[in-house]
């Protein structure tokens, strides 16, 4: 395997003296208290297990209760929620396209969405990353009477935005369905963290769907399908991942909501995301990212990997993206900004950035 390119899995301690700049624990709340708390309530009060799937014995008060919370906190008409991300982008893909219709997604989009591509048996054509009018072409031009559009509100190696508006006018203009994945928008952009559909005014709207996990802001784990109450009705009857799949643990749904009960009392934890995303741009020697993504790009796979070993070795967890996540030639560090960094730590970031990226760029570009 080429050099750079190896996976390894690197357990990680329950206690760890390294800074984190690689999870995805955007508001720092996966140890919280009330988090922990929410948790350990739900696994006092329904067990350990969901102990079946959503439709047999799976589905508990709890799921239902905060189904009902992420559907308002992110301005939907209902919600229904998954095991996983993952598996709720594979169930609304494939359950609202099959044979005779057509997928449009943009060439950034999760794997997830690229593999519900893959097993929704419709056409599917890549859309240039974030090209409006190449989406408005396809949809235009083509022979099936359904369409979905799928797109990342933020996109996760690069932390880019969606042109969300834009999108959703030619879908609408063109009697299609947008389905965006707010993995990596909920807790970071919106009005206290609800998420950039809602920032962008397409909240509620009936032909947008919305997808969502709870292992990033909320700190937990699971997915969710958030839109309108036919779409909920008809992945409830259709969508295989939800029906074959073993409903979410119930303690996975007592943090979940502890973690939007905290987030709706401390709205401003959505702004200090950003705000320490700029101040690690500040220091990586990029612009400042529009979410909590902090992309640093260094170019071949060797390069990336040795620096993010550098950092591990100086205390600081970073993630490191190569191909095939990232095209060839784009090997980066990928730094993920979190609301509850202290200025110590934002200062130990500052110097140990500053001396690993000087040494990985070269003396011909500044750090």
């Amino acid at each position: 395997m080429g050099a750079g390119l190896h996976r390894e899995l690197r357990p990680r301690e329950p206690r760890s003296t390294s800074i984190d700049l690689a999870s995805n624990d955007y508001l720092g709340l996966s140890r919280h208290p009330e988090v922990i708390e929410g948790a350990a309530e739900s696994l006092r009060r329904w067990g350990t297990g969901s102990t079946g799937s959503r439709l047999v014995t799976g589905t508990t008060a709890e799921h239902e209760q905060l189904e009902a919370e992420l559907a308002e906190f992110v301005g939907a008409p209902t919600g229904l929620v998954f095991a996983s991300g993952y598996a709720a982008n594979l169930g609304v893909v494939t359950a609202l396209s099959g044979r005779g219709s057509l997928v449009v997604s943009d060439a950034g989009s999760h794997a997830s969405l690229i593999d519900a591509c893959r097993l929704s048996r419709a056409r599917v054509e890549i859309a240039p990353h974030r090209d409006v009018a190449a989406v408005d072409r396809l949809l235009s031009t083509r022979a099936e009477e359904r369409a979905l559009v799928l797109t990342d509100s933020v996109f996760s190696a690069d932390g880019d935005l969606a042109p969300l508006a834009e999108l959703h006018r030619v879908t609408r203009a063109n009697g299609a369905i947008l389905v965006v994945d707010e993995a990596h928008g909920i807790g970071v952009r919106g009005d206290g963290g609800r998420g950039l559909v809602q920032e962008v005014g397409l909240d509620g709207e009936p032909d947008l769907v919305i997808t969502a996990t709870l292992s990033k802001a909320l700190a937990a784990q699971g997915g969710a399908v958030l839109g309108d109450a036919r779409v909920r009705a008809h992945l409830i009857d259709t969508a295989r991942t939800f029906i074959f799949d073993t409903g979410l643990a119930p303690a996975a749904v007592g943090a979940a909501r502890a973690a939007l009960r905290l987030l709706r009392r401390e709205p401003a934890m959505a702004d200090r995301v950003l705000e320490r995303a700029a101040d690690i741009a500040r220091v990586a020697g990029v612009p400042a990212p529009d979410s909590a993504v902090v992309s640093v790009v260094l170019g071949s796979a060797e390069v990336a990997y040795a620096a993010a070993r550098e950092c591990r070795t100086r205390g600081l967890d970073v993630g490191c993206f190569r191909p095939p996540s990232v095209p060839a030639g784009t090997s980066r560090l990928r730094l993920t900004a979190r609301a509850d960094l202290t200025p110590a730590e934002l200062a130990t970031i500052a110097t140990v950035l500053g001396e690993v990226l000087a040494g990985a760029r070269g003396p011909a570009v500044p750090a």
